[in-house]
């Protein structure tokens, strides 16, 4: 299970007036991977810093692909440090595609291994 699973899971003890308490169990030997999104468990109950702690510790995956955890394969960004600049790249992409689209395919060759069209949803 991913840790948002496990938070939601734990969510769902206790509802009510009455305490109560959530117990994970695990089957070792742990991996070091294992050890460190249990640890995360422990620390907090805060949703968000879960889903960045297991993003960073799983991987984005392909941003554009089918595949949701490990490295990406980013040759220039890296989501997790350059959260902050997403809107404005946002708004640079939205640009471009407006005044250039025939650029469109040639920046993805450049930039996307294979050069797969995602300029054009639909």
């Amino acid at each position: 299970m991913g840790l948002a699973q496990l938070h939601q899971l734990r969510g769902r003890v206790g509802r009510g007036a009455a305490a109560s308490t959530c117990v994970l169990l695990y089957r070792a030997p742990l991996s070091h991977l294992a050890r460190q999104r249990l640890q995360v468990m422990r620390r907090t109950n805060d949703g968000f810093e879960i889903a960045r702690r297991d993003l960073e510790l799983r991987g984005p995956g392909e941003l554009l692909g089918t595949r949701q955890t490990g490295l990406a394969q980013m040759r220039v960004a890296d989501l997790m440090r350059d959260a902050d600049l997403l809107p404005r790249v946002q708004a640079a992409a939205e640009v471009l595609l407006a005044r250039y689209p025939d650029t469109i395919a040639a920046l993805s060759a450049r930039w996307i291994a294979g050069g797969e069209q995602y300029g054009r949803v639909g």
